[in-house]
């Protein structure tokens, strides 16, 4: 087999794992996508699969219906694997998080207000029922 053809090969299925992964990110069906992009739903499933080549118009509409920028498609693998990693240091996770848009760093901070209050309350309560005993 041509090793051009195999590189390409990996490159689609590449493509449609990130795409996939920045999908998931954004907290969305692959149905909520295709509808966005006006993708058939079975041919939008084979795309995140890398088992059809997507025309770039189709990657374009992808990015527009989850709201990101063409690039981050195809750099979603990357920074994907950057950002879940549990042994980056917080400096590193904190300019992941000043990059975000308002509506991210929005909710980003809701659900860290959330953890940090089960903390406040969870510590409250092991103190007053220390007391009581």
């Amino acid at each position: 087999m041509n090793p051009i053809f195999d590189h390409y090969s990996t490159f689609q299925m590449e493509l449609g794992g990130c795409i996939k992964k920045m999908r998931e990110a954004k907290g969305l069906s692959q149905k909520e996508v295709a509808l966005a992009s006006k993708i058939d739903t079975a041919n939008y499933s084979r795309i995140e699969s890398g088992k059809t080549d997507p025309a770039f118009s189709s990657v374009i509409k992808i990015a527009k219906a989850m709201d990101v920028e063409l690039i981050d498609l195809f750099q979603a693998d990357q920074v994907f694997k950057d950002i879940n990693s549990f042994d980056k240091s917080i400096t590193e996770k904190l300019s992941f998080i000043e990059q975000l848009d308002k509506k991210d760093k929005i909710a980003f901070y809701a659900v860290l207000d959330a953890f940090i209050g089960k903390k406040k309350l969870k510590d409250a309560l092991s103190n007053v029922l220390h007391d009581v005993k």
